[in-house]
């Protein structure tokens, strides 16, 4: 049966203020607080409430049969918490209807899974546990910042435990296959690779209400129509996008809500059903690995990572970011921790990105260039404050001793999945042990009773010994019996 895989990610970044350099060494609060409190409850009003209050109606009008996943980041979290909590409700609610599977993803969706990998599994850490704790469920399937995907990153995220990720459905990674099979990570067969259908995931989330698209008005017939032609072969369909599509990039006045509304009767009639990512993964084997040497994401028409490392001021925020990432990952201090999470956030390099296909949405910025500068004054300041921990020790001998503690965790990594594999051999060995062995072992424990018989019979001889022992003290009583007769016959003679 041919089945579908909606799923919608939650992200806001925090918003920066103006920063100008004479703030830094004086000013240690990046944040604008307006800015932040009014992105999201236009965000949630205009989008996250309705959309989320759709999709329980879905889930209560078609039973079992609709189900979606959603994932969200570690910062709109907070945000929720801080100024929509009604959107928090909502996602509880939804879960409370079974129809729903959250995923995890970096806490601060950002690109540490580039830089420094214990930060990443630090962070994804975090974000499962937050998300456990919500909704009382522990998420089985990864997504990354950006739906960034590498054989790499895979790699990593089969060893953090997760059963399957999803990715881009890119062209240049494909080729001639599909994206609608379950792929397996190269590097690792076990974590199975969901592919996004980007024509029809995009046909909802951007091209649905313009009116010069060639498809132009669509309806969920024809949509789910698309879907029942694709070859029989092809049973799954990956339908990834972000929520605030719902009512933001698609407004409510298109008709967007009502359409998602009557998708699940029109794919029924047709014999398409719905999985969340845990039960496709469960149901359907990769039919093969997926080779993905350098990173893909779901943004622009290369899928790559250029949005967010595609120019010199991008890589050289960066990398200056994280060249402090280790210093913050050892410091107990958690004002610098939630300072780096915010400063993580991939839209903060996007806001930098020189592309004509970026020239969207740039926040408080007039230019890339004035997002750059701004963002490096913050940086400047955060990164003195992170140094300062360190007693002003020379940059040259923290990063050694960095270098050192890295290598020795390396190190004990290597061993322990050493030791992993040795324990892992031992059980397979004690369990094949009673298939074989433990017959015979039986047996020859059942003969050790035996073995105590024969020692009773070696005793019998040493007991007829001493029986044979009286035989000669009975023939001391026979010479005794005349000696009796004796004094008989005197008594005889005396009458």
């Amino acid at each position: 049966m041919k089945t579908v895989c909606l799923y919608f990610e939650i992200h806001q970044n925090i918003h920066l203020k103006r920063y100008r350099f004479f703030n830094i060494g004086t000013d240690h609060y990046y944040y604008d607080d307006y800015e932040n409190e009014r992105s999201i409850t236009e965000t949630a009003e205009k989008s996250y409430i309705p959309a989320l209050k759709a999709l329980i109606e879905m889930a209560k009008a078609h039973g079992g049969f609709f189900k979606c996943a959603i994932s969200l980041s570690g910062t709109a979290l907070e945000l929720l918490e801080n100024y929509s909590p009604e959107v928090l409700d909502l996602l509880k609610e939804l879960n409370d209807t079974g129809c729903v599977e959250f995923l995890a993803e970096p806490y601060s969706h950002g690109l540490s899974f580039l830089y420094n990998k214990d930060v990443f599994k630090d962070e994804v850490a975090r974000l499962d546990k937050k998300v456990t704790k919500l909704f009382g469920k522990k998420p089985q399937v990864f997504r990354n910042s950006c739906l960034s995907y590498s054989d790499e990153v895979g790699e990593m995220v089969a060893e953090m435990g997760y059963k399957g990720m999803l990715a881009e459905g890119a062209k240049h990674v494909l080729g001639w296959k599909s994206a609608h099979y379950v792929y397996s990570c190269n590097r690792n067969p076990k974590l199975s690779v969901l592919l996004r259908d980007a024509a029809l995931s995009e046909d909802i989330s951007f091209r649905f209400n313009d009116s010069n698209w060639s498809e132009y008005p669509l309806f969920a017939d024809r949509y789910a129509q698309w879907i029942a032609d694709m070859p029989q072969e092809e049973q799954c369909v990956n339908i990834f996008m972000e929520l605030c599509a719902l009512g933001i990039f698609q407004p409510l006045s298109s008709n967007i809500l009502e359409f998602l509304k009557a998708l699940p009767e029109q794919l029924k009639q047709r014999g398409i059903g719905f999985s969340t990512p845990s039960e496709i993964i469960a149901n359907n084997k990769p039919v093969g690995p997926i080779d993905v040497e350098y990173p893909t994401s779901w943004v622009d028409e290369e899928r790559d990572l250029s949005p967010w490392l595609g120019n010199k001021m991008q890589q050289e925020s960066v990398a200056k970011l994280y060249s402090v990432a280790e210093r913050v990952r050892v410091c107990k201090n958690k004002k610098l921790q939630q300072d780096f999470d915010y400063l993580q956030a991939s839209n903060n390099f996007r806001f930098m990105s020189t592309k004509a296909s970026s020239g969207g949405y740039r926040g408080i910025y007039d230019s890339p260039y004035d997002a750059f500068t701004n963002y490096m004054n913050i940086l400047g300041d955060f990164t003195s404050r992170v140094n300062e921990l360190f007693g002003g020790a020379e940059n040259e001998e923290i990063n050694s001793l960095l270098t050192l503690i890295q290598n020795q965790g390396e190190e004990l990594e290597v061993k322990q999945k050493e030791i992993d594999k040795l324990q892992a051999i031992i059980k397979r060995l004690e369990a094949a042990e009673p298939a074989k062995p433990e017959a015979p072992a039986k047996k020859t424990a059942a003969k050790k009773p035996a073995a105590k018989k024969e020692e009773p019979k070696a005793e019998a001889p040493a007991k007829k010994a001493p029986a044979k022992k009286p035989a000669t003290k009975k023939a001391e009583p026979k010479d005794e019996a005349p000696a009796k007769k004796a004094p008989a016959k005197k008594t005889a003679a005396k009458k």
